[in-house]
């Protein structure tokens, strides 16, 4: 999964086009039951269940994409 992936299921979810890759999605309005959408979304497209810790870590599209590519970031 790409970092433009992720940023499609960001903007879904977060109903704006107004998103780049590395925007962090808390700083954008999100908050933890929409984050919950977007694990969900990840999970059907990958098949890769990420935490919300995960999601914590990595917050923004480029991040959470390295994250499910296996990347750890720190």
């Amino acid at each position: 999964m790409t970092a433009d992936d992720v940023l499609a299921i960001f903007r879904t979810v977060l109903e704006t086009e107004d998103i780049a890759a590395a925007d962090d999605f808390f700083d954008l309005g999100g908050d933890s039951l929409l984050a919950t959408r977007v694990l969900s979304a990840l999970a059907r497209a990958t098949g890769e269940e990420l935490t919300m810790d995960d999601f914590l870590m990595a917050p923004t599209p480029e991040l959470l994409a390295a994250r499910i590519g296996g990347v750890v970031v720190p």
